[in-house]
């Protein structure tokens, strides 16, 4: 190892509003009505939050079926399909909604443009509970319309539309900015009169975060971002170090921190993304000053201010 290691924190990381609202609304409901309460899917995407609220009475499920009738169930930040929503209803469960405003902003989105007789092009991540949540916005009623996934450019190549005149598209919140941006042109090209949304739907602290770790990358030979697996804005930060020529890796507990990763390295970057708490954080940096002399500087960014209220819980 060398024998002193320059540590660079980038700003902003970590936790974002959506994700600062969600965990409340699940504590604030487990100190209104008490243990248990019912979460579907985990609220966001980190071990570490979703073992915490485990922990202070949080069950967490995939198939309402699970839930007690009557019993209140939290739909995660990542929002849900309308048909989801309904058979809470059927259940007579007691809905609290966590999605985060910026999600909901799309599922707005899609359903003015549905209303509008238009097909929608959805850039994102299959299987993504997002992607999901967006998709299933489309009712029996939106007769002949119909959503299209996307998920890299070739994509773009290979699709077919019905109707390639009444044609919109949206994206999922958490994508990378140069990955959607191409698929975008891709699309504007393909389609000449295809329509976007008013503004775009990547949220602040994706793209904050994301430029972040760009600032960075030109001054480490090593950057670790503090993230879960299942974290969309957490691997698209990794995948933008290693797409700069850097060395890169995703950890969310110290213990999967290598040593071997520090040898020879005098710079390290480190961000976390959106869901991923400090403590996270301080914990691997308290790793890493165990096995190596190191001095910790907090580069200065973008301060966030975004506040979303909580719904009626």
């Amino acid at each position: 190892m060398a024998d002193k290691i320059n540590i660079l924190l980038a700003n902003p990381r970590g936790f974002c509003a959506g994700v600062d609202r969600a965990i409340q609304i699940v504590e604030e409901a487990l100190m209104q009505y008490g243990k248990p309460i019912y979460v579907r899917h985990e609220v966001v995407h980190n071990q570490y939050v979703i073992n915490d609220l485990k922990t202070k009475g949080a069950i967490f499920i995939e198939d309402l079926n699970d839930v007690p009738k009557g019993a209140h169930v939290i739909f995660s930040a990542h929002g849900i399909s309308k048909a989801i929503r309904e058979e809470a209803k059927l259940r007579e469960l007691i809905s609290i909604d966590a999605t985060c405003p910026l999600v909901s902003k799309v599922h707005v989105e899609v359903n003015k443009m549905l209303n509008q007789n238009m097909d929608i092009i959805m850039i994102g991540h299959q299987d993504h509970p997002e992607v999901e949540g967006t998709m299933g916005q489309i009712e029996e009623h939106h007769t002949n319309r119909k959503m299209y996934l996307i998920e890299t450019i070739e994509d773009v190549s290979s699709l077919v539309v019905d109707h390639p005149d009444k044609l919109a598209y949206v994206t999922q919140t958490t994508l990378s900015m140069d990955d959607t941006r191409a698929m975008i042109d891709a699309l504007k090209i393909k389609y000449p009169n295809i329509q976007g949304p008013k503004s775009d739907d990547i949220c602040y602290a994706t793209q904050n975060r994301q430029d972040a770790v760009k600032e960075i990358t030109g001054l480490c030979d090593l950057i670790i971002i503090v993230g879960s697996h299942n974290s969309s804005n957490s691997n698209r930060l990794k995948e933008l170090a290693l797409r700069e020529g850097v060395e890169s890796y995703m950890i969310d507990h110290e213990d999967s921190l290598q040593p071997s990763w520090l040898l020879n390295k005098k710079n390290i970057g480190i961000s976390a993304g959106a869901s991923a708490p400090e403590i996270s954080v301080k914990n691997i940096l308290n790793k890493i000053e165990a096995l190596t002399k190191a001095t910790i500087t907090e580069l200065p960014g973008i301060k966030e201010s975004i506040i979303f209220k909580l719904p009626k819980i």
